[in-house]
């Protein structure tokens, strides 16, 4: 059954906004418009996959607990999703909005479940499952509006595979990605479905640090046209917390973030730097 263009319009007017998943990332105007693309960008260890987790706990977590409370899909190509230390942040959020509340919404375990009955795991070990991903979501996305973001963790893992496959030509090596990247602007414009993907920097100095050009984008032009936010992330000195016994340690990362509207003819760029720590119960910003 094919539907009008009346069901259409109220079918993807139906999809929930995310505007407001992190208010403290994003410059003023907000976070990502409907069809807009995040891409979280920085070496090994700077915080990639536990923002992405903060982003996707924001998103699941009920209202009464601070979330939007909204369909989510992570596809990960790494397999390194960690549902352990999602599971443990996820309960310490509510955790903590049910310690400030006067009233209970249910027993934990029920909430938890209702979380994670509202996150598709997908995990792809190439770039030709990660497109035929994308095309299996493209197909279902008519009928599960409450779907409001899709995390990749991460864009650029077979970047290598692929550079090794397509030999010697540049179209060749980057023709899966690309195809990918034509998939995800789809999305992004039929279906306004914002997008959240982490990307590895390679480019390193021989002190194992960012090389001075290490924040240039590397992959193809197709991918980089679609990025509308884009956060570079890094780590800072260790700093030393006071604790009631003693001084402990404590990691803290950069996170700066450039953002262009997808939707405005202007190129201009507006910007915002942020701190970040991860602990036990997650990202918690300085």
């Amino acid at each position: 059954m094919t539907e009008s263009g009346a069901q259409l319009f109220s079918r993807l007017e139906a999809r929930h906004n995310v505007k407001d998943i992190e208010p403290r990332l994003f410059p003023k105007d907000g976070g990502p418009e409907d069809g807009e693309m995040v891409e979280l960008y920085g070496t090994e260890g700077t915080g990639k996959t536990e923002l992405l987790y903060h982003l996707l706990c924001r998103c699941v977590l009920p209202k009464e607990a601070g979330g939007l409370e909204v369909d989510v899909v992570f596809v990960d190509t790494d397999y390194g999703l960690d549902m352990l230390r999602l599971v443990s942040i996820l309960d310490s959020r509510l955790n903590t909005a049910q310690s400030g509340s006067s009233s209970s919404a249910g027993s934990d375990e029920t909430v938890l479940r209702s979380c994670l009955s509202r996150l598709l795991v997908i995990h792809c070990s190439s770039s030709a499952q990660l497109l035929l991903t994308l095309h299996f979501l493209e197909n279902s996305l008519s009928s599960r509006p409450a779907l409001a973001l899709l995390l990749i963790d991460s864009i650029s893992a077979f970047y290598w595979v692929d550079r090794c496959e397509g030999g010697g030509s540049i179209a060749k090596q980057e023709e899966r990605l690309s195809k990918c990247a034509e998939l995800l602007g789809r999305l992004l414009r039929d279906y306004r479905l914002s997008v959240c993907a982490t990307c590895h920097a390679i480019r390193r100095s021989n002190d194992g640090q960012a090389s001075s050009d290490s924040d240039r984008s590397y992959l193809c032009r197709a991918w980089q046209r679609l990025v509308t936010h884009r956060l570079l992330l890094s780590r800072e000195a260790t700093s030393m917390k006071q604790g009631s016994k003693e001084q402990r340690s404590q990691q803290v990362f950069t996170v700066l973030c450039s953002s262009s509207s997808s939707s405005s003819s202007s190129k201009i760029k507006s910007y915002r730097s942020s701190l970040f720590c991860v602990t036990d119960g997650g990202v918690e910003f300085i």
